[in-house]
């Protein structure tokens, strides 16, 4: 039986135990999944901390910041997408290998480890799905966890990037124009209110308020793909929207990567504005919006 659309994009803690086979000393080389810490969030400076001091048995810590981003610049944004040769050492460093499945997961309702699904997804790695919950679910559980380092043996993983599509500044204004351009910011950033990072404050013109933590359960598990469905075609998203007909952007590329996700989960494929809101605001040439309407 082929995979649903939610099943190729999230794994339950449930699957996840049976598939590692917990408690039985499961060899990595014996085709257990890759699992991947990205433990960050906006402000967050600890990540590596809380890591070592408990993490998933086996799951090797990725930085965001370092590997999951090239350096930062107002021309190309707070986390531009790295060069395939150095997510490449990236990701042989974690332990994925050609053919590798890769569990990914953090604890902020995969808010972050969508960007590392969608990094090794757009790199071609295939078999890549995001822990639902994360590290509460597995805990709320009651599985055990591990402290300290996981270093792996290297893997052997060839980066192609282009596996999924994504859009620059002028492609995302004219999805805003022609399409759907969905905002995935909190709602008092898209209106204006408050920019805690960026230079100016507001939205892409045309786009639509369509904020993260909407896709989420009060657990942070993903809510269920009729619930998404709904949420998107009330913001003018179809289940039968055509594969350039949807875009996302968010403050710098990381949780639009969750709304990509969450629309993938409801049947409708989406490009990411990598730059995001963060390269568009830098460049005064690009006008900007405010308040609570497109």
């Amino acid at each position: 039986m082929s995979a649903t659309a939610r099943e190729r994009v999230l794994v339950g803690v449930p699957e996840l135990v049976a598939d590692l086979q917990l408690g039985t000393a499961p060899d990595p080389t014996a085709g257990a999944p890759v699992l991947l810490d990205v433990r960050w969030a906006l402000g967050m400076t600890d990540g590596h901390e809380r890591y070592l001091a408990g993490h998933l048995p086996g799951a090797v810590y990725v930085d965001l910041a370092t590997e999951l981003a090239a350096e930062p610049s107002e021309d190309q944004g707070r986390h531009p997408l790295p060069s395939a040769s150095s997510f490449q050492a990236s990701a042989r460093r974690w332990g994925v290998r050609r053919g590798s499945r890769v569990v990914v997961y953090d604890t902020v309702g995969g808010t972050s480890a969508a960007r590392a699904w969608w990094l090794l997804r757009y790199f071609g790695v295939d078999d890549v799905r995001i822990l639902d919950g994360g590290l509460p679910a597995w805990v709320r559980a009651g599985q055990a966890l591990e402290v300290g380092e996981v270093e792996r043996e290297h893997g052997d993983v060839v980066a192609h990037p282009g596996r999924l599509p994504v859009l620059d500044a002028d492609e995302a204004a004219e999805l805003a124009e022609d399409g759907v351009l969905l905002d995935a910011r909190a709602g008092e950033r898209y209106r204006g209110e408050t920019e805690p990072v960026d230079p100016r404050a507001g939205h892409v013109p045309g786009a639509v308020s369509a904020p993260t933590a909407d896709n989420l359960a009060d657990d942070g598990t993903f809510l269920p793909d009729a619930v998404l469905r709904e949420r998107f075609a009330d913001l003018g998203v179809s289940a039968g929207a055509a594969v350039d007909g949807v875009g996302v952007y968010c403050g710098s590329g990381v949780t639009a990567a969750h709304e990509v996700a969450a629309l993938a989960c409801a049947g409708v494929p989406a490009a990411l504005y990598p730059g995001s809101w963060s390269q568009w605001s830098n460049d005064a040439s690009r006008p900007v919006a405010t308040g609570p309407r497109p």
